[in-house]
C-alpha cells in the first residue's frame, strides 16, 4: 500500500524563536525617553572634560587669586591671612611704579606688535607665490618661534651689550658711538621689542599664509581682468579678505605683550633684570608682579596686580571688538 509523506506545513508551521517579541507601549515610551536624553546629554558629556580641566586649572586659580587680593598675606605665612578689602588695589593704583610698568608694557606692545604684523603680512604675501623649496622657507621662518625665550633673550642680550656688543660694533663702522641699550628708556624698550619681533613674526606669517591660501582664486582672476596690478590686488583683495585674521593676530599679540616676562628679565639678568632696570626703565607688569610676589613676598598686592592685568586685557579686548564691529559694518 502506498503511503504519502506529509508535507512541511501539514501539521502547521513551527514558531520562529528568533523573531523579536512585540514591544509594549511602556517599553517603547521608556526607550524613546532614553533616546531623547542621550541626544541632548551626549554633547555636554563630550565637552565635559574640557570644562573640568578649565575649572581645576583656570577658573579656580583665578577666583582664588581674587580672594588673596582682598587679604594681607605673606610668602612666609601662607596660612595667616588678614582681610583688608580693596586696600591692595588702592595701594598699587597709588604707586607710581605701577603706572610706569603699565606705560612700558603699552609702549613695548605697540612698537613690537605693529612692525611684527606688517612684516608677517609681507612675508606671507611672498610665500603665497609658487616658490622653490617653499617648505624649507616656511620652516626657516618658523624656527625663531620654536626657540625658547631664554635662549633668544640671552643671545640678544649679547647683541645689545654696551661694551663689545655686536650691534655697537656694527654701528661703530658708521661713526656712531657706543649706546647703552639697557640703560635708556626708549633704547631698552626697542631692544625688548626686537626680541619679540624676532620670535613671533614667523608664527604670524604662517597664520596669514594659511588665511591667504583660503582666499578664492576667482577674486584675483577677476581683479586681474579688470587691470589691477599686484599691489592693487594685495590691497583690495587680500587685505579685506584677511580682516578677521588680522584682528585675531592683534588680539593674540596684545595678550602676549601683557605677559612679557622672560625678555625684560633676561635683558640684563640678575637683580637688575628682575627689577626692570636700575630705574625701572623697561619694567613690565609681569616684572612688577614678580617683584611683589617673589622678591618682596607680598602676595596680596601681587594678586591685585594680576587682577589689574586681567581688567586691562578685558578693556583692550572690548576695544578690539568695537573696532572689529565697526570694520565689519563699514565693509558691509
Amino acid at each position: 500500500m502506498a503511503t504519502t509523506t506529509p508535507t512541511r506545513g501539514a501539521h502547521g508551521s513551527r514558531p520562529d524563536r528568533r523573531a523579536p517579541k512585540p514591544m509594549t507601549a511602556r517599553r517603547q515610551a521608556w526607550r524613546s525617553r532614553l533616546w531623547r536624553f542621550d541626544d541632548k546629554a551626549s554633547p555636554y558629556a563630550y565637552i565635559a572634560p574640557f570644562f573640568l580641566v578649565f575649572g581645576a586649572f583656570g577658573l579656580y586659580p583665578l577666583v582664588y587669586t581674587g580672594w588673596i587680593a582682598l587679604h594681607r598675606v605673606e610668602m612666609t605665612g601662607l596660612d595667616q591671612m588678614e582681610w583688608v578689602g580693596w586696600e591692595n588695589f588702592g595701594n598699587i593704583l597709588q604707586d607710581s611704579e605701577f603706572w610706569t610698568a603699565v606705560t612700558n608694557t603699552f609702549v613695548i606692545g605697540v612698537i613690537s606688535t605693529v612692525p611684527q604684523l606688517m612684516i608677517a603680512l609681507g612675508l606671507a604675501h611672498l610665500l603665497n607665490y609658487k616658490l622653490r623649496a617653499s617648505t624649507f622657507w616656511r620652516t626657516v621662518i618658523l624656527t625663531p618661534y620654536a626657540t625658547s625665550v631664554a635662549s633668544a633673550a640671552l643671545v640678544f642680550a649679547l647683541v645689545f651689550r654696551a661694551d663689545g656688543g655686536l650691534l655697537n660694533w656694527v654701528l661703530g663702522f658708521f661713526g656712531a658711538g657706543e649706546t647703552n641699550w639697557a640703560n635708556g628708556h626708549w633704547s631698552s624698550n626697542i631692544a625688548i621689542a626686537v626680541i619679540v619681533i624676532w620670535r613671533w613674526t614667523g608664527y604670524n606669517t604662517l597664520i596669514y599664509l594659511a588665511a591667504m591660501q583660503a582666499v578664492p582664486s576667482d577674486l584675483y582672476e577677476a581683479a586681474s581682468l579688470d587691470g589691477a596690478s599686484r599691489w592693487q590686488q594685495f590691497r583690495n583683495v587680500t587685505i579685506p579678505s584677511l580682516r578677521p585674521t588680522i584682528l585675531f593676530t592683534i588680539v593674540i599679540s596684545t595678550i602676549g605683550s601683557m605677559q612679557l616676562f622672560g625678555e625684560p628679565l633676561l635683558l640684563e639678568g640678575g637683580q637688575i633684570g628682575a627689577q626692570g632696570g636700575t630705574e625701572h626703565q623697561y619694567e613690565t607688569l609681569s616684572i612688577y608682579l614678580y617683584n611683589y610676589g617673589w622678591n618682596l613676598g607680598h602676595l596680596g598686592p601681587a594678586a591685585a596686580v594680576a587682577w589689574a592685568m586681567l581688567v586691562l586685557l578685558l578693556l583692550i579686548a572690548g576695544i578690539n571688538w568695537l573696532i572689529g564691529r565697526f570694520v565689519r559694518k563699514t565693509a558691509a
